[in-house]
């Protein structure tokens, strides 16, 4: 079920975000932009921004009604439930953005409801950019009576939302959506190097792309970064995506899934990182197309 309808609500409650890296951030800032009242804790990331900073995750935990988490993986996830574990308010919301095991998920969500607290995933689809710009969309599992009750929010976070289910399954289709963006990347990459190799221009080959029925919306994000060699300041890191290729893999062995595309991804990714650019754009993934020399006995 498609969600874009705005929820009136008289009362916003007060958010913390744990985790305030780039997606946490952009997710902070739309909530402030609408109104609500946003405390952030992170002990790693830089506190230059409006935000409420809270010393610690317990501070954090007592002074807000909803507790979203936005971190790089289900285990640290899980860390931080365990963590506030004792700290969780009765009838306290908790809402996980993080990428992560479909099962962490829902092992965490049916630890916190031992303690009255309410858990949802919320997989993010998109950039912090696009977070921004209100163009990312939410992919939503838990119970419908939470879900419900926490439209609102979701509203403000994103202009388009699913629910596609009970705990689960919407980090399930987080993969799923995830393994598709990301080998339009890859095949956007190929094709670039391709063109390179027969001697075409690189800003001309993707203008004419954009053109054709070849086209893609990944064109647009990634294509002048490719073009350019341009993957500093990141909309999304290269590492993070092959993560989310090794959670594919493993939700596909489980499920007798065949792959062989995300299979031959992993390998390409691994490569671009070994190559030093895992904290850079994951259009970066274009560097891990360059033919290996050393495999020539080239140096």
């Amino acid at each position: 079920m498609e969600h874009n309808d705005a929820h009136l609500n008289q009362h916003l409650p007060k958010v913390g975000v744990v985790g305030v890296g780039l997606l946490g951030k952009a997710i902070a800032e739309r909530l402030v932009d609408q109104g609500y009242s946003v405390a952030g804790y992170d002990p790693v990331a830089c506190h230059a921004t409006e935000l409420q900073f809270c010393d610690s995750l317990t501070e954090l935990i007592q002074k807000v009604e909803i507790v979203l988490l936005c971190l790089p993986d289900s285990g640290i996830a899980a860390e931080v439930i365990e963590d506030g574990y004792g700290l969780f308010l009765d009838h306290q919301v908790v809402i996980d953005t993080t990428t992560g095991s479909p099962e962490e998920m829902i092992a965490m969500g049916h630890k916190l409801a031992r303690r009255n607290v309410s858990y949802l995933e919320a997989n993010v689809a998109g950039s912090s950019q696009q977070m921004l710009e209100g163009e990312a969309t939410l992919f939503v599992g838990g119970d419908a009576r939470f879900v419900e009750l926490n439209g609102s929010l979701f509203d403000a976070i994103s202009t388009q939302w699913f629910h596609l289910g009970s705990l689960g399954a919407g980090s399930r289709f987080k993969l799923v959506h995830n393994m598709v963006l990301g080998l339009n990347r890859l095949v956007l990459a190929e094709g670039l190097e391709f063109a390179r190799s027969l001697g075409m221009d690189g800003v001309k080959t993707l203008e004419i792309l954009k053109r054709t029925p070849a086209y893609s919306n990944v064109m647009n994000s990634k294509g002048d970064r490719m073009v350019c060699r341009d993957f500093e300041n990141p909309q999304a890191r290269l590492s993070q995506h092959l993560k989310d290729v090794c959670l594919m893999i493993d939700q596909a062995q489980a499920s007798g899934g065949n792959i062989p595309l995300t299979m031959l991804h992993q390998q390409l990714l691994e490569r671009a990182e070994e190559l030093g650019f895992g904290a850079c754009d994951n259009s970066a993934i274009i560097e891990g197309l360059k033919p290996d020399l050393s495999k020539n006995g080239l140096s």
